[in-house]
């Protein structure tokens, strides 16, 4: 084995989550099992610095990132360099396009690279004005009119691929990178967040039954469908938990700092399940007068939101067209996910069975534990993201021994980009981003 490739996979990587309510910086390398063990973490607030997952105030955003590496460096004990980092919003679109492509020589042998190849063709297609293309995602082939799951080494004379494209304003992953390099770390790449946390607590045999991620974030919720082992549709829907606790505030007129503090210790996703008369003391909020609030009526404020949401995860399934397809149903997982049955009432409203995902099945046992709360899906599945492209599974993997916290490093300070041709999941934006000439030829 040469030299280069032990060194790649003894490779630490960092998945950087930049969310509305917190950063988080999540550090992990692959033990000789090939499970990633987490190094460190770095978690602070994102200080107002973004809104709805996207950054509105550069200042505010820098300072919050250069406080969780600088977190996660003390607590893993290595220099961060370059980070896999997450992009959500409003913004965030994806839809269906075919593509046929003619073959020269109906004889040859198709090859990864040719499929490849067309792949990167579908960057080129028309978008909206200020719009992107974020990820091309192959979904369905055929060869001469007959299905192929990969249509490697067949011969024909013409392929027809469905692509998945997901599309975003290029201005927001602009500001998103221009805030990292202001903290003198390189992006590996730019990754929407519904991939990132399907990556973290999916598993294949889930994918190719029918399942439905959904992460519920501080300021949106992110939704992915996947059904036989291939992406199929993913949205951004712009209501999280901030907007919770903003309704709680409103409704009982108390700060935001404690509407979110009462919302944990006391929320509850269903009104009906309460049956105890149990009142919140509130009274150091109003500073003049005693003030209680019941639990019933803080469950229905939350209940009223939550049910707005789950309507529109509903019209999303239903507009997929893969409604009746979710054998395994839907994983939600995100911070929302912690809220007294929240399952219980996205089943009610979807129709459509509900587990909580948790980030632990590529974690090793020895992870730091807090990684493995659906909190930190995201910042997991960035982690699991970069993993997969610089250091691969293969059968004969093996990680060195030696205890990464012995010795300081420093994490790809090279900043080098790579590709890793995945069957579920793709990604390109980085590139555009370093074209001077705006190339949508992403590698």
């Amino acid at each position: 084995m040469s030299k280069n490739r032990e060194d790649n996979r003894n490779k630490v990587i960092v998945g950087l989550d930049m969310g509305t309510t917190k950063i988080c910086a999540m550090v992990g390398q692959r033990n000789e099992n090939g499970k990633i063990n987490i190094l460190g973490i770095g978690r602070t607030s994102s200080m107002g610095g973004i809104t709805e997952g996207m950054v509105n105030n550069i200042t505010k955003t820098v300072e919050a990132v250069k406080k969780a590496v600088a977190e996660a460096e003390r607590s893993a004990n290595v220099e961060i360099g370059s980070v896999y980092v997450g992009i959500a919003g409003k913004h965030i679109h994806s839809f269906t396009q075919p593509y046929s492509a003619f073959r020269q020589d109906p004889n040859a042998e198709i090859t990864a690279e040719e499929l490849e190849d067309i792949r990167k063709q579908m960057y080129r297609i028309n978008t909206n004005p200020g719009n992107h293309i974020l990820h091309v995602l192959p979904q369905d082939y055929e060869v001469d009119s007959n299905p192929s799951d990969d249509p490697t080494g067949m011969t024909g004379s013409r392929i027809d691929i469905n692509f998945h494209i997901i599309t975003g304003q290029i201005l927001a992953a602009e500001n998103i990178k221009r805030c990292i390099q202001k903290c003198n770390i390189n992006v590996e790449d730019i990754v929407v967040e519904p991939i990132a946390s399907a990556k973290a607590v999916l598993t294949e045999e889930e994918m190719k039954a029918g399942v439905a991620v959904l992460d519920i974030g501080g300021g949106t919720s992110d939704l992915a469908i996947f059904h036989e082992g291939r992406i199929r549709h993913t949205a951004v829907i712009p209501i999280g938990g901030q907007r919770i606790t903003k309704d709680i505030s409103e409704a009982f007129m108390i700060m935001d700092n404690f509407s979110e503090s009462v919302k944990i210790q006391f929320g509850d996703a269903f009104p009906d399940n309460i049956q105890s008369n149990e009142l919140i003391d509130v009274s150091e909020q109003n500073g003049r007068q005693q003030k209680f609030i019941s639990v019933k009526n803080l469950s229905l404020v939350i209940n009223a939101r939550l049910i707005e949401l789950f309507k529109k995860v509903d019209f999303e399934i239903r507009n997929s067209g893969y409604e009746k397809k979710l054998t395994a149903g839907i994983v939600v997982t995100g911070g929302g996910a912690e809220m007294k049955n929240i399952g219980e009432l996205l089943e009610f409203v979807t129709g459509i069975k509900v587990k909580t995902g948790f980030p632990n099945q590529y974690l090793a046992k020895g992870a730091v534990s807090e990684a493995k709360s659906p909190m930190y899906a995201t910042g997991a599945g960035l982690l699991i993201y970069g993993m997969d492209k610089e250091v691969p599974l293969d059968n004969n993997f093996q990680s060195s021994s030696e205890n990464t916290k012995q010795t300081k490093q420093v994490i790809n300070k090279d900043g080098r980009g790579f590709f890793n041709k995945m069957k579920n999941f793709g990604g390109g934006l980085l590139e555009y981003l370093k074209d001077d000439n705006n190339s949508k030829d992403f590698q």
